[in-house]
């Protein structure tokens, strides 16, 4: 069945706050969405953001970004008021991260002191997420109370989690510890509201998996056996892809790498978790770096780049079998984006899941690319470009001549907006699902770049105004979509 969506992550929604939320704009974009025939919503992870904002390095693989907790639906639950919330209102454009690091907490800190710790439904969730909300409450009571360092700085014992140690601090941080499951409370009870009401709109909603977990994060602090780490639980290897043609050195990621062994004895219950718990959040999981299972790239800790790592492998179909048996059918989208070897096409295939395509990768007037669409086939998920790509109406700016005139004709633009073309040319090929990212929507430019991979600084900040989703967009989005029969009834109207 041919369908479409938008992507657009939680923190680019508008909002008076400093950063999109899971509140009353979220709901506004589920009815626009709605109205302009689409069927897909995709985000970014949703978990608590580290040093870099990025949504790919967390602090933990199950837990919820608090940032996103809506301080208005709070207002209403008469757990804050207006006076309580002055102080963080700032840019309509961007996320401002530094504020919201030093302001937030303290706003959200007065919400806890009116809250009722005894509520039955807190105490459920906390009864319910017990694999990983304690473990992930204490890990950030302990990152307070030593200043936000990393771990790995910690006393000894507290690194290696020896039972006395452990229980001290437990008693000394447990008004904090209970904050933070309070923070994850919330989050989730305010995020499954929004998806209830989006699927009641028939809107469903991608998530998004990275592969790997942050060093610095609750999960390998508490499941140390499931990383590749030494006896002082420090990396030995690191994640990251060898050097091509768009990096010489390569690109260093510095996550730990997984045990596979260890977890394939543990029947991969890590890794069941965790897909479990994305079921209950998303109707379709994407998961990153999908080329991983298969081949990994492993660079020794402490080198500076990755031009002398090595190639591993993975677990394979292994992992996917162990998962299926556990959980019944998954819907995983696989980002295979990169080099894609035979084997990798082998697994995907094994797997059942759709890859993707990007349009943007597919125009090079020297040979003819795995992207192009006249080469789709119906079961994978097209796209004009991701977050980690330039906006479209960047990529028409910098794309050479050549290839500029070649992509023209391919998708038969003649006048008008090229941009609009390229979505009208995503939205038309065969693949039974396209998704458009909201700036190429919008037709924004570099202004609006949601990430530039291997930089830290300047990402993840691009946020929409509330004029942006206008009559003129609706009736545009609404148009294309059914076009090309990618509405709810699969029709033009």
């Amino acid at each position: 069945m041919r369908r479409s969506g938008v992507l657009l992550h939680i923190s680019s929604l508008p909002s008076p706050y400093g950063m999109g939320s899971f509140g009353k704009s979220a709901y506004e974009f589920v009815d626009f969405l709605h109205q302009a025939e689409q069927t897909y919503w995709q985000i970014l992870p949703l978990g608590p953001t580290s040093y870099g904002d990025s949504p790919y390095q967390t602090f933990s693989a199950f837990a919820n970004n608090p940032y996103f907790i809506d301080l208005d639906l709070l207002i209403e639950e008469g757990l804050l008021t207006k006076e309580d919330i002055q102080s963080t209102y700032y840019s309509e454009r961007y996320v401002e991260y530094k504020e919201l690091y030093e302001e937030r907490f303290i706003v959200l800190k007065k919400a806890f002191h009116r809250f009722n710790r005894n509520d039955y439904k807190f105490q459920q969730f906390t009864f319910d997420q017990r694999k990983w909300l304690f473990d992930y409450a204490f890990f950030m009571a302990l990152k307070v109370y030593h200043q936000g360092a990393s771990w790995e700085s910690w006393q000894e014992d507290l690194r290696l989690r020896k039972p006395e140690t452990m229980e001290h601090y437990k008693d000394l941080l447990q008004e904090d510890i209970i904050f933070y499951e309070f923070l994850q409370f919330k989050a989730f009870e305010q995020y499954h509201h929004l998806k209830h009401y989006a699927n009641k709109k028939g809107i469903k909603l991608i998530g998004d998996m990275p592969i790997y977990v942050s060093y610095d994060s609750s999960d390998v602090w508490a499941n140390p056996n499931y990383f590749y780490l030494d006896e002082k639980r420090m990396p030995i290897e690191v994640a990251g892809v060898p050097p091509d043609n768009f990096s010489a050195d390569g690109q260093l990621w510095g996550n730990p790498l997984y045990d596979w062994d260890h977890l394939a004895k543990d029947d991969y219950a890590w890794w069941v978790d965790r897909v479990s718990a994305s079921m209950q959040l998303f109707d379709m999981i994407r998961i990153d770096h999908f080329i991983g299972f298969q081949n990994y790239f492993a660079i020794p800790f402490g080198h500076k780049s990755a031009v002398l790592g090595t190639w591993k492998k993975g677990p394979g179909i292994e992992l996917f079998h162990v998962i299926k048996r556990q959980l019944g059918e998954v819907n995983i989208i696989a980002e295979d984006l990169g080099v894609i070897t035979d084997d990798v096409r082998k697994l995907l295939k094994s797997t059942g899941f759709p890859g993707m395509k990007l349009l943007q990768f597919a125009f090079d007037s020297r040979e003819e690319s795995d992207y192009i669409p006249h080469l789709y086939e119906r079961n994978v998920i097209a796209y004009t470009g991701t977050h980690d790509n330039e906006t479209t109406a960047q990529w028409f700016e910098k794309l050479p001549a050549k290839d500029l005139e070649y992509c023209l004709s391919y998708i038969n633009h003649t006048s008008g907006n090229p941009v609009d073309s390229l979505i009208k040319a995503t939205l038309s090929c065969v693949a039974d699902t396209a998704i458009i990212p909201m700036q190429d929507w919008l037709s924004l430019g570099v202004e609006a770049r949601m990430n530039i991979p291997s930089t830290t600084g300047n990402n993840w900040k691009w946020r929409m105004v509330k004029e942006d989703l206008n009559e003129n967009l609706l009736k545009k989005m609404k148009s294309f979509t059914l076009l090309y029969g990618r509405g709810y009834h699969g029709k033009r109207g």
